[in-house]
């Protein structure tokens, strides 16, 4: 699958979440199901898995990893934003997974007597979106309080279903 129809078929299953997904994003966070090492919450969403002993999945393991690569420097370490951008971790309390992608790929523009925001694109960016399941799940974890700030210590293996999206997104061999 080439970028160009990944980024469709991303917009196409946003289209399709916002219809089933809750609008407010405050859904049971728990999973409740997985597919190919990836978690579930009940309404079919992204979510997070964390362990008693602090092992987490892998998909937030590298939504860690992705989102200090490229999303901190606006919005923070860990979530916690920055004078620049708001604070990610709080947001997603309230923000749907399909609202949240939708964000990410189109950007937004926020305007007000005293403040002028705006959250580029990132539709173009393959770091973010070949991985934007993963900073999702990484910043929904946040948001619950199940994964403390920081690198996280111990994580799952990476899944072999990880493993193939990445290479056919990023287009490697």
């Amino acid at each position: 699958m080439n970028y160009r129809h990944w980024t469709a078929a991303v917009a196409m299953l946003a289209c399709a979440l916002a219809v089933a997904a809750r609008a407010d994003g405050s859904g049971d966070p728990a999973a409740a199901s997985s597919e190919n090492g990836k978690y579930l919450d009940k309404d079919g969403n992204p979510t997070f898995k964390v362990q008693a002993d602090g092992t987490v999945d892998w998909y937030t393991y590298s939504g860690f990893r992705r989102y200090h690569s490229e999303c901190h420097v606006c919005h923070g370490p860990d979530g916690e934003g920055s004078s620049y951008a708001p604070a990610l971790a709080n947001s997603l309390k309230a923000l749907s997974y399909s609202d949240f992608t939708n964000i990410v790929t189109n950007g937004r523009k926020h305007v007000d007597t005293a403040n002028e925001n705006v959250m580029p694109s990132f539709a173009s960016n393959t770091n973010v979106m070949c991985y934007i399941d993963d900073i999702y799940i990484y910043l929904r974890a946040r948001a619950n309080d199940a994964v403390p700030r920081g690198r996280p210590p111990k994580h799952e293996h990476k899944p072999d279903a990880a493993e193939s999206a990445e290479t056919s997104c990023m287009g490697t061999n």
